[in-house]
């Protein structure tokens, strides 16, 4: 649907370069019946810029190209208005461009997901910069259960500074049940430790063939997971105690996953079980969760699995307690670090179901103690994962 209106816009735009040939004596246009003045010439060649830059931007998916869509939006239709009887037919393609536009703005203007998103890590990330501090000693291990402490050494967090936050993009596919159709998305994350525990994901995931945005949003005692279809149309919202405890499992287990260097100061409670298990618990505010983490035979963790996280309606109204776990494995090495960069997560209903895994995902880049916020527009700073050989 995209390059169709790609290719509308940038043609729509080039026509406009007949105008600007008439006013400008390029040559003679016969499909023009009324006459151009220079002047003329030159707004219709500017409109032609604006509605062909604001298609290639669109191609691009050029944060704010909307902006000139809607500038090119208004010089052309003003235009086609001044010569309606050879120039009508345009509002066709404007009509095509003003949808677009509307769309663009939904979807990355200042009520956007995407517009509370970058506000909500720009301040999770002032924050965090407090946090960043000395790097993590050998000694710092030893109050960990023995294949935790091992995970954490392989991670390369020692001799490395404290991960105060990190900033990641992932892709993947999801779905709502175990016959639901897969639905791919794209997303980023920002989360935060230390004084602060945080975590802001966005997601651009596609459902029934429209666009869907998704953002989730836990910062101090509350969380909220909200889903726009075509970022207009609100379709989820979930909130309340059920939801905090469920985000605060999540929060735990991208602690555990992506970022076991914050793992020697976490408020977790370890219980020591044997040489390849541990069990922890994780208080965030008022919430306390627990889960039982697997290692192999190397010391990565390789499954997480927790029975206080709950699983929403397809509407976020309501919440039922189901075990979930995250099976993960092919670690990379990121800069000194190493880090899982594929995963499932799976629920695990009472019989006679089946699990069944419901999302997979890829990490694409990841990026600790980021020093300065992300600005809109600018391309995710982050180290590219898949930088060294698969360990």
């Amino acid at each position: 649907m995209r390059w169709l209106v790609v290719v509308v816009v940038v043609a729509h735009g080039l026509i406009h370069l007949l105008g600007a040939a008439k006013g400008l004596g390029w040559a003679e246009v016969a499909s023009l019946s009324r006459p151009v003045s220079p002047v003329m010439g030159l707004v219709w060649l500017g409109a032609a810029l604006l509605v062909v830059a604001a298609g290639v931007l669109l191609a691009a998916r050029a944060p704010g190209w909307w902006v000139l869509g809607a500038t090119g939006l208004v010089v052309s239709q003003v235009l086609i208005m001044t010569s309606w009887g050879d120039a009508k037919a345009g509002t066709v393609a404007n009509v095509v461009l003003l949808v677009a536009v509307g769309y663009g703005f939904a979807s990355q203007g200042p009520t956007s997901f995407r517009a509370e998103y970058r506000r909500a890590t720009t301040a999770a990330l002032s924050r965090s910069l407090a946090d960043a501090g000395a790097v993590v000693a050998e000694s710092e291990l030893a109050h960990l259960p023995a294949p935790v402490a091992e995970y954490v050494r392989r991670s390369g967090a020692v001799g490395q500074p404290r991960v105060a936050s990190f900033r990641a993009a992932f892709h993947g596919r999801i779905r709502s049940d175990a016959d639901g159709p897969w639905m791919t998305f794209s997303g980023e994350q920002v989360s935060t430790y230390g004084h602060e525990l945080s975590r802001v994901f966005a997601m651009d995931a596609t459902m029934h063939a429209l666009p869907a945005d998704v953002l989730h949003v836990f910062v101090g005692p509350a969380a909220t997971m909200r889903v726009k279809l075509c970022s207009v149309v609100p379709i989820v919202n979930a909130a309340g105690p059920e939801m905090d405890r469920g985000e605060t499992v999540t929060l735990f287990n991208d602690l555990c996953v992506l970022a076991p260097a914050a793992l020697v100061d976490a408020p977790v409670v370890w219980q020591a079980v044997d040489d390849m298990h541990a069990h922890g618990t994780f208080t965030n505010g008022a919430q306390t969760v627990s889960a039982d983490l697997t290692f192999d035979g190397k010391g990565d963790l390789v499954d997480f699995v927790s029975d206080d996280r709950l699983a929403a309606s397809r509407d976020g109204s309501s919440f039922t307690p189901r075990r979930w776990s995250t099976p993960v494995g092919d670690y990379l090495p990121v800069d000194a670090r190493r880090v899982a960069t594929r995963g499932d997560a799976r629920w695990h209903p009472s019989e006679p179901q089946s699990p069944y895994t419901y999302l997979e995902f890829n990490l694409d880049r990841i990026t600790y103690n980021p020093a300065t916020p992300r600005a809109p527009g600018q391309q995710l700073m982050t180290d590219q994962v898949g930088s060294g050989s698969r360990a």
